[in-house]
């Protein structure tokens, strides 16, 4: 799989209105809340990555046959798409909700 570089995208793709600015310096955002939710999502994104990536070595190495383990790729492929699809829903609820911030009236 191709390694998937989105935290440098997801700042301003998730916060448009903020010109600029880091999501630690957001307005609204006070010093030592934690992590912030721009953080929390580009490290599950990269968690998700980093299963697919163990996934497709666990594949790689069956097929050539460094590994006599299925039962062992098959899990990480399991794990793998259960994250994925995980990561699927939640950005379906995303795009639902910013739909419905979209459709309300001023």
């Amino acid at each position: 799989m191709e390694d998937i570089t989105v935290k440098s995208n997801l700042k301003s793709i998730l916060n448009p209105g903020l010109g600029g600015l880091d999501a630690k310096q957001a307005p609204g955002t006070a010093e030592g809340e934690g992590a912030s939710f721009i953080e929390t999502l580009s490290e599950s994104i990269e968690k998700v990555n980093a299963l697919q990536k163990e996934a497709d070595q666990a594949i790689e190495k069956l097929a050539t046959g460094e590994s006599n383990s299925v039962h062992g790729a098959m899990i990480a492929v399991s794990k793998a798409d259960t994250a994925f699809r995980l990561t699927m829903q939640v950005r379906n609820k995303m795009v639902e909700a910013y739909q419905e911030v979209m459709r309300m009236q001023v």
